[in-house]
């Protein structure tokens, strides 16, 4: 029996990711998760509200420490160097847990309703640090583009650190970010 309630969480979530992977999301039960992690169902729905959330969890922490970024960054940044460095510092967040995140995005991609739902959190996500901009005084119209681009980018660069290690999560944010204003540039032919 996992003595914390963080060591029973991780060993809740290291449980449904290997499960999902052996049986599929739709054809687990949150029992047997809390079977194979060595806790009871209680236990689970203690942690968790629905076998979705085991793999969204964390997200709360995230947008939190993405928005008091945002507002804590230097005055004067453009809204794009703002969220920039807001994913830098959130990005070690995302360092740690990679050997959750990989084999997460898996069972996602795998998943229509799991897809939906990840779309669903973006969407929030990007609304929070909309939100987060225009606190700084980024008018309402910039603050949603910046945040909505500024949070596919990210999520972009996360993806391709996850397929390619060996470059830091910080170069491929530099490389996202670089491809993006280069999308604005207008070259002559």
């Amino acid at each position: 029996m996992p003595r914390s309630g963080e060591e029973a969480r991780r060993r809740l979530q290291q449980a449904a990711l290997e499960l999902y992977a052996e049986h599929g999301f739709d054809r687990t039960t949150t029992a047997e998760i809390a079977a194979r992690a060595g806790v009871t169902e209680r236990t689970f729905f203690r942690h968790f509200p629905d076998k979705r959330e085991v793999l969204f969890d964390g997200e709360a922490a995230l947008r939190a420490d993405l928005t008091r970024s945002v507002a804590d960054a230097p005055d004067g940044l453009p809204p794009l160097d703002v969220l920039i460095r807001a994913f830098r510092k959130a990005g070690r967040i995302v360092e740690r847990n990679r050997p959750f995140a990989e084999p997460r995005l898996a069972v996602i991609a795998a998943t229509p309703a799991l897809r939906e739902r990840d779309l669903a959190k973006a969407a929030a996500m990007a609304d929070a640090l909309a939100a987060a901009l225009r606190e700084r005084g980024v008018d309402d119209r910039l603050a949603a583009l910046a945040a909505h681009v500024g949070w596919i980018t990210f999520h972009h660069a996360a993806g391709a650190w996850i397929e390619e290690a060996a470059r830091s999560l910080d170069e491929h944010l530099d490389e996202a970010f670089a491809d993006l204003r280069a999308l604005s540039v207008e070259t002559s032919g």
